[in-house]
C-alpha cells in the first residue's frame, strides 16, 4: 500500500475501520516521514499493548472462578458492597452469578473505574448475567445495628434475592456465617475476581442512583457530588442546615 497518496485522516481511519492490520501497512507507516502518521503509528502500538494487559487482566480475574468450575460448581456468586463509609444513605450489597467462562473485559474494582465506564459495564453486567440479586439497608438500620452488621444484612438479602441461587460465594473480605453456602473470603478479591468486581460495579453504580434521587429530595447537600462521603463541602453543608433524614447519626458524632 502506498500510503503516501493517502491524508493523515485517511489512514487514521483504516487503522480504525480495519480489524486486522497488516504489517504491509505497518511497515509503511514506519518509513513515512510524516509527523502525523508517526503519531498515529505510536497511538496503534500503545492500544494494541493495552489490549493485551487487558486481555491478560480479564484471565486472572478468572482464576478463582475456574478452580471452583473444576471443582463441579456451576453458580458462582459475587457479592460486593457500596456504601459503607459514608456519611447519609444507605449500604448496597449486589450478588452476581456470570455464565462460566464469559469474560467481560474491563471489569475492576469499581473504584478504579470512572462513572461512565460503570453505567457502560453496568448494562453488559445486567444483561449477560444468570443472576443479579439486590440487597439494601437504610440509613436507621445501619444506626441501630452499626455499619458492619448492616453490610452483612444486605449481603444476605443479595444472596437471597438470585433468581438463580449461587452454589458458591465468593466475597471481598467478608463472611455470610448465616448463608449455608460454601464461601471463600478474599481480601482485595475485587481486584482478583470478575464476579466480585462486577457486584462492585453492581453495587455502586445502583447505590449512586440512589443517592442522585435523593439530591432532587435534599438539594441543600450536593449528594449528587459526593453521594454521600465526608467530603468537606458536606460537612459545610451538614453544619449549616444540620441533619437531613438520610443522615447516619451514629457517624456524626464528631462532627456535630
Amino acid at each position: 500500500m502506498n500510503i503516501q497518496q493517502k491524508t493523515i485522516s485517511e489512514v487514521k481511519e483504516i487503522l480504525m475501520q480495519e480489524e486486522n492490520i497488516s504489517e504491509t501497512l505497518l511497515a509503511a507507516m514506519k518509513d513515512d516521514s510524516r509527523i502525523g502518521i508517526q503519531k498515529l503509528l505510536e497511538r496503534y502500538y500503545r492500544e494494541q499493548v493495552e489490549q493485551i494487559e487487558k486481555h491478560k487482566k480479564a484471565q486472572y480475574m478468572l482464576f478463582q472462578e475456574r478452580k471452583l468450575w473444576s471443582k463441579g460448581y456451576s453458580f458462582i456468586g459475587g457479592i460486593d458492597e457500596a456504601g459503607r463509609g459514608p456519611l447519609a444513605g444507605p449500604v448496597v450489597s449486589a450478588c452476581v452469578v456470570l455464565p462460566k467462562e464469559l469474560i467481560i473485559e474491563g471489569v475492576d474494582d469499581s473504584k478504579k473505574l470512572s462513572p461512565y465506564k460503570r453505567e457502560y459495564l453496568f448494562d453488559i453486567i445486567m444483561k449477560k448475567a444468570l443472576s443479579v440479586g439486590f440487597g439494601i439497608v437504610d440509613h436507621n438500620q445501619i444506626d441501630k445495628v452499626n455499619i458492619y452488621q448492616a453490610t452483612i444484612e444486605s449481603m444476605e438479602q443479595a444472596v437471597k434475592a438470585c433468581r438463580q441461587s449461587p452454589d458458591y460465594l465468593l466475597l471481598d473480605a467478608m463472611q455470610l456465617k448465616s448463608i449455608p453456602l460454601a464461601q471463600l473470603s478474599l481480601i482485595g478479591g475485587d481486584s482478583k475476581s470478575q464476579s466480585i468486581a462486577a457486584a462492585s460495579i453492581i453495587a455502586k453504580v445502583t447505590r449512586d442512583k440512589i443517592m442522585m434521587s435523593f439530591a432532587k429530595i435534599y438539594p441543600e447537600y450536593g449528594f449528587e457530588k459526593h453521594k454521600g462521603y465526608g467530603t468537606e463541602e458536606h460537612v459545610e453543608a451538614i453544619r449549616k442546615h444540620g441533619l437531613s433524614p438520610i443522615h447516619r447519626k451514629s457517624f456524626l458524632t464528631k462532627i456535630l
